[in-house]
């Protein structure tokens, strides 16, 4: 769909993981980034049968960072640095691959009993060139240190980058903007028109942008400028994202994102023959690489 309001429209591809389903927008066929991001994923919402939970095992990553947002229940990540960190809703996880990075995400101990919750977004952004080799690090930033922008009826917490003459904490390798606009049954909230590329998300409810309904979990990419109010019936919680453009194209396989083909490569073959960092307090077991062409990241 184009129109004056969009330039793209990208459905998802839909995985169920047995459990609950995850629906990823980017990387797209017709498009590769919104900004920065590279990735988007929404997973859930679900309730995971009791005694269960997810267990993402240790695997890599290189020349992105990733970020985590949850709308309901908890993970517990584990990374190679030596961190170890529950994230809950409203907070942010954002891990630096830079070099090399190797991480696990699982349900807390304490949820697993009466089944786990899971709703969110997981985002991977590329780095510029001049970062991708960067030293690894991890961040998180609670709920309270993020701000929150009013509308009528609804409100946005600024999740990175500067949003309605608010900035988030949470650093930024490049220009990016992120937020989730929650609005209540018959709240507005107008669309900042500050970044280049923006993309719209419909996360939970239903919303509209200036009278144009929005589909759930389809991406909708914005006509640069665009000025416009978005707008819920019964209410929502609506991802923005986007930022400058991407220094030129980036290549993708498995959890690899890269400028250079053969750095990509690299990683393949370290990974294969175990190069990478192991992580403390999780090192018994570990995704191995794919022997095809993947066509997802690994859940459990």
């Amino acid at each position: 769909m184009t129109n004056d309001l969009f330039i793209q429209t990208l459905h998802p591809a839909t995985h169920d993981l047995g459990g609950f389903k995850v629906h990823r927008t980017l990387p797209h066929k017709e498009r590769t980034t919104v900004g920065p991001f590279i990735f988007f994923d929404q997973m859930g919402p679900a309730h995971l049968p009791p005694g269960g939970g997810i267990d993402v095992r240790p695997h890599p990553h290189i020349n992105l960072a990733t970020v985590t947002y949850l709308f309901a229940g908890a993970i517990d990540h584990r990374d190679s640095l030596g961190t170890y960190r529950t994230i809950e809703p409203g907070a942010v996880n954002l891990m630096t691959a830079g070099r090399g990075i190797v991480h696990s995400e699982r349900s807390p101990a304490e949820a697993r009993p009466g089944g786990p919750e899971l709703s969110g977004i997981q985002t991977w952004l590329a780095l510029p060139r001049a970062k991708e080799e960067m030293d690894p690090a991890f961040e998180h930033v609670p709920k309270e240190r993020l701000p929150v922008v009013d509308g009528s009826g609804a409100h946005a917490r600024v999740v990175m980058g500067t949003l309605w003459g608010a900035t988030s904490p949470v650093t930024c390798h490049s220009e990016t903007i992120y937020a989730d606009m929650a609005l209540a049954p018959g709240g507005s909230m107008p669309v900042d028109p500050s970044a280049e590329e923006r993309a719209l998300y419909v996360a939970e409810g239903d919303a509209s942008l200036d009278g144009q309904k929005l589909e759930p979990t389809v991406l909708y990419v914005l006509r640069p400028g665009t000025s416009a109010a978005l707008r819920s019936e019964r209410g929502a919680h609506v991802m923005l994202c986007g930022g400058a453009p991407m220094d030129g194209p980036r290549h993708v396989w498995w959890n690899f994102v890269s400028s250079s083909r053969d750095r990509i490569n690299q990683a393949k073959d370290d990974w294969r023959n175990e190069r990478f960092p192991t992580v403390p307090d999780d090192s018994e077991e570990r995704i191995p690489l794919p022997v095809v062409t993947p066509k997802t990241v690994s859940y459990p």
